[in-house]
């Protein structure tokens, strides 16, 4: 492990110096690229050093112990050391932890998208619930949102939204949110008051950079301009603002309707299809991740649950951690640190499990 370390601390001087370099820095991509991987390696190096500075002061406190023959010196060298033995004992499983390969799209903003799956209506007045909730949580974090596209229900439902979430490390907040979403409650078009189970799915895909991540080639494009509907505005119907773009070679199909510019809609149209191309080629590279869409979303069957919330016990249930949460008044507005930092722990335990 402390030989990984000492590598890793060496290539955190080296890129400090490259930071230097003239034609470095007159490249804004390579500046980029540097500056992330410096801000990967500083908590590990900064907690290595630590743990380095601390067995130094343990070894000289030891020395002291040992050879002083002044008893006041020697009991305050033993305070010392078992002060820097219980620092040490503190730090390693930090260095463990630290030493974890970052995933490298922890920083990158989103891709949301949601739909909703069995249960019909009340699939998507409750595809609509997480959205909101999405929303709230990403205010709350300070992140910035814009809604792609939209394809609302007659009575405030969802049948599906995408949104682009972008902000400092929204991905590795939001990654373990893909998947099949149950609900249990009363629904509002039930006379009857009988409790039924709908579902939603959610895919959380990384942005991709426009030329780093994956190459878009314009002759592997069909763009389609078409009329906006719903809400919107008196833009709306009266001209060809939406974009549909094809990618001919996947068939991935994006569209965006949600501005007055047909410019602006294809930017936000082509953020969106980066992310399912950045999305695929991870997936087929990196088959343990099992991070393809597919696998994210499901097919919305209520048995591909990850998480169920419960509304006659106001109770949310992640069943991938087992944990279950009494607040889902208030994780339904956005509530949701403590079950993301679980999950990022739960996630954290499992790998260096595998390390061990």
């Amino acid at each position: 492990m402390f030989e990984k370390l000492e590598i890793l601390a060496q290539e955190y001087v080296e890129l400090n110096e490259r930071l230097t370099d003239s034609a470095v820095l007159a490249n804004h991509a390579d500046v980029t690229r540097i500056s992330q991987r410096l801000n990967e390696l500083k908590p590990v190096v900064e907690a290595f050093e630590a743990w380095r500075t601390a067995n130094r002061d343990l070894e000289a406190a030891e020395k002291l112990a040992e050879e002083s023959g002044d008893p006041e010196l020697r009991d305050m060298a033993g305070e010392e050391i078992s002060e820097l033995k219980a620092k040490i004992e503190r730090l390693e499983p930090e260095l463990k932890k630290a030493l974890i390969p970052q995933d490298p799209n922890d920083n990158k903003g989103v891709i949301l998208e949601i739909r909703a799956g069995t249960g019909g209506e009340e699939a998507a007045l409750f595809a609509a619930d997480l959205y909101r909730m999405y929303l709230r949580y990403a205010d709350s974090q300070g992140w910035q949102t814009q809604e792609t596209d939209r394809n609302e229900t007659g009575i405030g439902g969802v049948k599906e939204v995408i949104a682009l979430i972008e902000g400092n490390g929204v991905y590795g907040r939001l990654k373990f949110e893909s998947g099949v979403h149950r609900v249990q409650r009363v629904p509002v078009t039930e006379a009857s008051g009988r409790i039924h189970t709908s579902a939603c799915t959610v895919a959380v895909l990384p942005e991709a950079e426009e030329f780093d991540d994956v190459e878009v080639l314009s002759k592997d494009l069909r763009i389609d301009t078409y009329r906006s509907q719903g809400a919107g505005g008196q833009h709306v119907n009266k001209t060809e603002s939406a974009i549909r773009i094809t990618h001919i070679p996947t068939g991935i199909v994006v569209a965006c309707q949600e501005e007055k510019s047909q410019h602006k809609n294809r930017e936000k149209a082509m953020k969106v299809l980066r992310a399912r191309l950045l999305e695929e080629k991870t997936s087929k590279a990196t088959a343990e991740r099992a991070a393809d869409r597919k696998s994210q979303v499901g097919s919305g069957d209520r048995s591909e649950r990850i998480r169920t919330y419960n509304f006659p016990q106001n109770r949310v249930t992640d069943h991938r951690i087992n944990l279950t949460m009494h607040n889902l008044d208030g994780f339904l507005e956005g509530d949701i640190d403590n079950m993301v930092d679980a999950l990022l722990a739960a996630d954290v335990a499992e790998k260096l499990a595998a390390e061990a």
